[in-house]
């Protein structure tokens, strides 16, 4: 059961957009990885295209190379206001999100600056209070790889999110997609696994589930991921 009223909200996105992109190699010696192109548009033109139609205000998270960043997108962009908040010590997703805590209001939707959804698939979750969003792996896709796997129960609500373990067909996967909401704030910052030094957006927020909080599932119908150089090539959303 969707919450219309929740739809009807405007609302703010999050784009975490800080990183080194340190996979890419020599493409982010010079450039941030979310302005790296594919079919001539940035990373950040490609998620600006997927917002749903309720997002007035983005909210980018920069750091590596920000005023290129800033350059690029300027004070308004895609008909949305643009707010910057810089992340000066890169301590990971969690953290970048706490930096956000006195321009954000309400429910939210929080994005990965470097991963591409549909807009159909975002514009599904914010009709939800709390929600995630999750790739079911096809038949044929990453077996060998390794994935964030994201637990379910009966009602499809979120218990739990395992990183880096086997893909296997009909598993679901996070795609780094959420909307939350101000109650985030209120948690202690999760270190991310053995990475002591970063904090995860995900074992942060999974607090919520715990304190007894309904985080609803949402299946991507497309995701695409840029992890690294070869990423980097026409996409087809379908």
């Amino acid at each position: 059961m969707y919450f219309e009223s929740f739809a009807l909200l405007i609302m703010q996105a999050v784009i975490l957009a800080a990183g080194l992109g340190t996979r890419m190699g020599d493409l982010t010696r010079d450039k941030p990885k979310p302005l790296l192109t594919i079919e001539n548009k940035t990373l950040l033109e490609h998620l600006f295209s997927s917002l749903p139609d309720a997002i007035d205000e983005v909210v980018l998270v920069v750091g590596y190379l920000k005023e290129q960043i800033r350059s690029l997108i300027g004070e308004n962009h895609a008909g949305s206001k643009i707010v910057y908040v810089e992340q000066k010590e890169l301590k990971g997703t969690a953290h970048a999100l706490a930096m956000c805590k006195n321009v954000l209001r309400g429910k939210f939707l929080v994005l990965m600056g470097d991963d591409l959804y549909r807009k159909e698939d975002l514009s599904k979750m914010i009709k939800f209070p709390l929600a995630l969003l999750a790739w079911e792996l096809p038949e044929v896709d990453r077996q060998n790889d390794f994935q964030a796997i994201v637990k379910v129960n009966s009602q499809g609500n979120l218990v739990n999110i395992i990183e880096r373990q086997p893909a296997v067909a009909g598993a679901l996967v996070n795609c780094g997609a959420y909307v939350l909401d101000e109650r985030y704030f209120d948690l202690p910052l999760v270190p991310a696994g053995n990475k002591t030094a970063e904090f995860g957006l995900p074992q942060t927020f999974l607090q919520l589930v715990r304190q007894g909080a309904k985080i609803d599932i949402v299946k991507a119908s497309w995701w695409y991921k840029v992890s690294a150089p070869e990423d980097l090539k026409s996409v087809n959303s379908g």
